[in-house]
C-alpha cells in the first residue's frame, strides 16, 4: 500500500440522498474509498448502483434534486466540501477533472473544439495565446486527432463518436490533474482506439503520477487497468479488493452473478441473466443452412459529394462504403464489425434509406426478394415495415414528451395504417409483456425507466410491425453485464420464436463471440473478411481481423 502521504483522494462516509416525501431516499450510503497518486481504482456495478452520482458529487456537480447529506472528500488532504463555490471552480478542471460518459452532449456544439480546449487551458495555467494554442494541439495530437493543426477550428459535429471522446480526453487531461475521474470512457469506441486510449491514459498516469477513479460496467478493461476494484450495489460498496484478488477469488455473491453474465464463446446457446438461467428457456437453436435469404446485399457503394466554391459545384466523391456484399438468412445473426469511420453504420443508415438526398448509393439490395434502393412511395413504406433498427442510445432515439404507448403505437399507424385502434393498443400490450415490461409501462414516459429498460423499449417499437430483418447499432454498448445479459437473452428468444434476421453492428467482441452466427470485418469501406463465427475468432485471414483481436481485452478467473 502507498504510503499515506500519497494519498489524492480520500472519501470518508459519504452519503447522497434525494428528499422524497419529506424522508431522504439514499442514492449512495457511506461510502468510503481512497486513491493514491499513480493508482487506477476502479469503482464497478450495475446501472443506478450509485457509480455515477459518486463521480457527481467529488466535482460538487449532483443535480439539484440531490444533496451530499454527509461525510467529508479529500483531496490532498483539503475537504472540498467545504470549499465555496468561486474556489471550487479553481478544483474543478485544474486540480480534479473528469471525463463524461457520453461525449456528444459534454461538448459545446457551437463552439470550436479549440476554443473549448483552450477555455480549460487559459482557465488552469499561465499559458495565453499563441502559446495556449500550441498546448490545446499538443493535446489533440497526444490523444490521436489527425491534423490537429487543422481539426482545432471544427465544431463537435464535424468528429465521429470515438474522436469526439479523445477530445473529451485531451480537455480532461489539458490542465494535468492530480486527480482523473473517467466516466465509462472507451464505450463509445472500438476496441483497437479503446487499447489505444487506455495506453494513453496509462502513459500520462505514469508521466504525471495521476490518480484515476475509473467508473466502467466493462470488467475486461478492469481486469486490464486497475490496481483496486470496488464494487457497488444499491448506493453501498460491497466487495473492496486488490484487482488480483477480486478476479480470483470474489467473496462477495453478486461478484460472481457478474462474472456468470459476460458473454463469451464457450457459453453459447446458452442464457446469460439469472431469470434466464432459471427458465432455461432462452437457448437459441441452430440456424439451418437451407434458411431462406431475407437481405441479400450486392456491390453496395455509399458516397458523399465534395461540394467547393461559392456556387457549390460537385468537384468528387467521398466513397463511405465500396462495393458491400453479404446475405442474411432468416433466423441468423450476422456480426459486421470494424474501427470507428469504417462504415459500418453508413451500410445501416442505407440499408434503411436515411441517407436519401445526402448520399449517393448504388449496388443491388434485396429485402424479401425486392429492389430496396429503388423503391419509393407505397413500395418503400411496404419494405420499411420488413427492415426496423434499434438504436445504440434509446435515450436518445425515443421521445421523451411521448407516453411509452404512443411511441410504439406511432411506428403501427404511420406503416401499418389498416390496424385499427383498438389492436394497435393490443399489440402494444402484448409487445411490452414480450420484452419483459410492466403492465403500466405503456402509460409512462421514457425517463421513468433505467437504460436497460429503455433498451427494451426500442426493441418493442422495431417489433411492433413484425420485421424480417433488425439491424442493432452498438445495442448494449451502455448497458452493464447484467442488463445487457437480460437484453441478449431477449433478443436470442425473439429470434427463436420469430426467425428474425440480425444484422449486429458492434465493438463488443465478447457480445459477437456469443451471440453472431456469422461475423463480416470492415475496414475502409469495404469487406476484408467473411465468415463463420468460429473459423473468424479462431482462425482470422485478415491483418484487420488480427489486429482487432489482439486489441480485445480478456478476462480470466481463478477456479
Amino acid at each position: 500500500m502507498a504510503a499515506s502521504k500519497d494519498l489524492v483522494l480520500d472519501v470518508k462516509d459519504l452519503s447522497i440522498a434525494i428528499d422524497h416525501d419529506e424522508q431522504f431516499k439514499f442514492a449512495v450510503e457511506q461510502l468510503a474509498i481512497s486513491v493514491h497518486r499513480g493508482e487506477t481504482f476502479a469503482l464497478v456495478g450495475e446501472s443506478g448502483s450509485g457509480k455515477s452520482m459518486t463521480a457527481l458529487a467529488l466535482m460538487r456537480l449532483l443535480p439539484e434534486a440531490l444533496q451530499v447529506v454527509q461525510g467529508d472528500v479529500l483531496l490532498d488532504g483539503q475537504n472540498i466540501n467545504a470549499l465555496p463555490e468561486m474556489a471550487m471552480q479553481q478544483v474543478r478542471g485544474g486540480r480534479i477533472a473528469m471525463i463524461f460518459q457520453e461525449p456528444g452532449t459534454s461538448l459545446n456544439p457551437v463552439m470550436r473544439i479549440g476554443d473549448q480546449l483552450l477555455e480549460t487551458i487559459e482557465v488552469h495555467t499561465d499559458l495565453r495565446g499563441s502559446r495556449a494554442r500550441e498546448k490545446a494541439i499538443h493535446w489533440l495530437s497526444r490523444v490521436g486527432i489527425p491534423e490537429p493543426e487543422a481539426r482545432i477550428d471544427h465544431y463537435p459535429f464535424q468528429f465521429s463518436g470515438g474522436q469526439k471522446q479523445r477530445i473529451m480526453i485531451a480537455m480532461a487531461l489539458a490542465a494535468e490533474p492530480d486527480l482523473l475521474v473517467a466516466d465509462e470512457p472507451t464505450t463509445a469506441l472500438d476496441v483497437t482506439v479503446q487499447a489505444q486510449i487506455l495506453e494513453l491514459l496509462a502513459d500520462i498516469q505514469k508521466e504525471f503520477g495521476m490518480a484515476v477513479l475509473m467508473i466502467t460496467h466493462d470488467l475486461a478493461i478492469v481486469h486490464q487497468v486497475a490496481d483496486t476494484v470496488a464494487l457497488m450495489r444499491h448506493g453501498k460498496i460491497v466487495e473492496t479488493a486488490p484487482a488480483t484478488e477480486f478476479f480470483q477469488s470474489p467473496k462477495h455473491p453478486y461478484a460472481r452473478e457478474l462474472f456468470d453474465a459476460i458473454p463469451t464463446f464457450e457459453k453459447r446457446g446458452r442464457p446469460l441473466s439469472a431469470v434466464g438461467q432459471q427458465r432455461q428457456g432462452s437457448q437459441s437453436l441452430p440456424v439451418e443452412s437451407d434458411q431462406p435469404v431475407v437481405l441479400s446485399v450486392e456491390g453496395l457503394k455509399v458516397g458523399y459529394p465534395i461540394r467547393r466554391g461559392w456556387l457549390r459545384r460537385l468537384v468528387g466523391m467521398a466513397q463511405i462504403v465500396d462495393g458491400v456484399s453479404f446475405e442474411l438468412r432468416s433466423g441468423q445473426t450476422l456480426a459486421l464489425l470494424g474501427g470507428s469511420g469504417c462504415g459500418k453504420t453508413t451500410v445501416a443508415k442505407t440499408l434503411l434509406r436515411l441517407l436519401d438526398g445526402t448520399a449517393v448509393f448504388s449496388g443491388d439490395v434485396r429485402l424479401v426478394s425486392q429492389n430496396l434502393l429503388s423503391a419509393s412511395g407505397a413500395d418503400l413504406k411496404r419494405l420499411r415495415t420488413q427492415i426496423q433498427i434499434v438504436f445504440q442510445d434509446p435515450f436518445a432515439s425515443l421521445d421523451p414528451r411521448m407516453r411509452v404507448g404512443e411511441i410504439l403505437a406511432e411506428g403501427v399507424a404511420a406503416l401499418l395504417p389498416d390496424v385499427s385502434e383498438t389492436e394497435r393498443q393490443a399489440r402494444v400490450i402484448s409487445l411490452l409483456d414480450r420484452v419483459g415490461l410492466p403492465n403500466d409501462a405503456w402509460t409512462r414516459y421514457p425517463h421513468e425507466f433505467s437504460g436497460g429498460q429503455r433498451q427494451r423499449i426500442a426493441i418493442a417499437r422495431a417489433l411492433a410491425v413484425e420485421p424480417k430483418v433488425l439491424i442493432l447499432d452498438e445495442p448494449t454498448s451502455a448497458l452493464d453485464v447484467s442488463v445487457q445479459a437480460q437484453i441478449l437473452d431477449l433478443l436470442n428468444d425473439l429470434q427463436r420464436e420469430t426467425g428474425m434476421a440480425y444484422l449486429f453492428i458492434t465493438h463488443n467482441f465478447g457480445v459477437v463471440e456469443y451471440f453472431a452466427d456469422d461475423i463480416a470485418i470492415m475496414d475502409a469501406g469495404k469487406l476484408v473478411e467473411v465468415g463463420s463465427a468460429e473459423s473468424v475468432l479462431h482462425s482470422p485471414r485478415h491483418a484487420v481481423t488480427k489486429r482487432l483481436l489482439e486489441a480485445v481485452p480478456r478476462l480470466s478467473f481463478g477456479k
